[in-house]
């Protein structure tokens, strides 16, 4: 996984992910949904619809005050806590 910063203000942050799909971002931006100080997040598979950009891009606006790459890394430390008790959860059942 690649990730390019396309853009990062105080308030928004728009940033390439290489080689994720529809799986990936709508957990990620699942994740951003849920985290204090968020006010939106989205993603775009092809943001140029000429077919030259295919890699997803995610966009966050956040609340005055929160930084949008903190946000980020709060929503990854989430999605990846949810993982890890599901694997465990996963594998108690075998």
């Amino acid at each position: 996984m690649e990730l390019r910063v396309i853009d990062k203000t105080d308030e928004e942050l728009r940033l390439e992910i290489a080689g994720e799909d529809h799986t990936f971002m709508n957990v990620i931006k699942g994740a951003l949904l849920e985290t204090s100080g968020v006010a939106a997040a989205t993603y775009d598979v092809n943001p140029e619809q000429s077919g030259g950009q295919t890699d997803p891009i995610l966009s966050v606006k956040t609340e005055p005050g929160t930084d949008p790459l903190d946000a980020l890394a709060d929503a990854s430390r989430r999605v990846q806590d949810l993982s890890t008790n599901f694997t465990s959860a996963f594998e108690a059942a075998l």
